[in-house]
């Protein structure tokens, strides 16, 4: 989840176009410069949770997958017609059902991080890890693709299967 924040604030940073107009399109005006700003601020929490893991920081990933799922939940009760719901910047990130589902199941994560104190940055769980962390390091990478592929390509491959039906 942290990750994900990092990656998509990144991508926002460098290309705010899609995510200014996805918000348009469910009646946020958001100017490019805000778009950046909300962007590096969720970068700062990514980071912060990968490095420190401080309630603060997971209460803040919280509020962000939280206000995620209100986007999402939005888009798709407008029916707007996005390509993208600009999460990881130019990339087609069509806003889903599952895209709901799971910024709902990270925040509950996050929020129960938050809640609990449990310490769980890179730095306290890496050196307790086989091979330098590692596999470990491996695993967050793979782990953090596939939720980008439910994202991007799991809702096109579904509406793509309810078309062929």
């Amino acid at each position: 989840a942290a990750l994900l924040l990092v990656v998509g604030g990144l991508a926002k940073v460098r290309s705010p176009g899609d995510t200014a107009r996805a918000l348009h399109a469910v009646g946020i005006r958001a100017p490019f410069w805000a778009v950046r700003g909300g962007a590096a601020l969720e970068c700062a929490v990514g980071l912060g949770l990968l490095l420190v893991a401080s309630p603060v920081f997971a209460a803040l990933a919280a509020l962000s997958y939280l206000a995620f799922t209100a986007f999402v939940v939005q888009a798709l009760r407008v029916h707007s017609p996005l390509s993208t719901c600009g999460c990881f910047g130019a990339i087609d990130t069509p806003p889903s059902r599952v895209h709901v589902v799971i910024d709902v199941l990270v925040a509950i994560s996050a929020a129960t991080v938050a809640v609990v104190g449990t310490d769980v940055s890179l730095p306290t769980v890496l050196p307790d890890q086989p091979m330098a962390g590692v596999p470990f390091l491996m695993l967050v990478a793979i782990g953090t693709g596939l939720v980008f592929l439910a994202f991007s390509s799991l809702p096109r491959t579904l509406a793509a299967v309810r078309e062929m039906q």
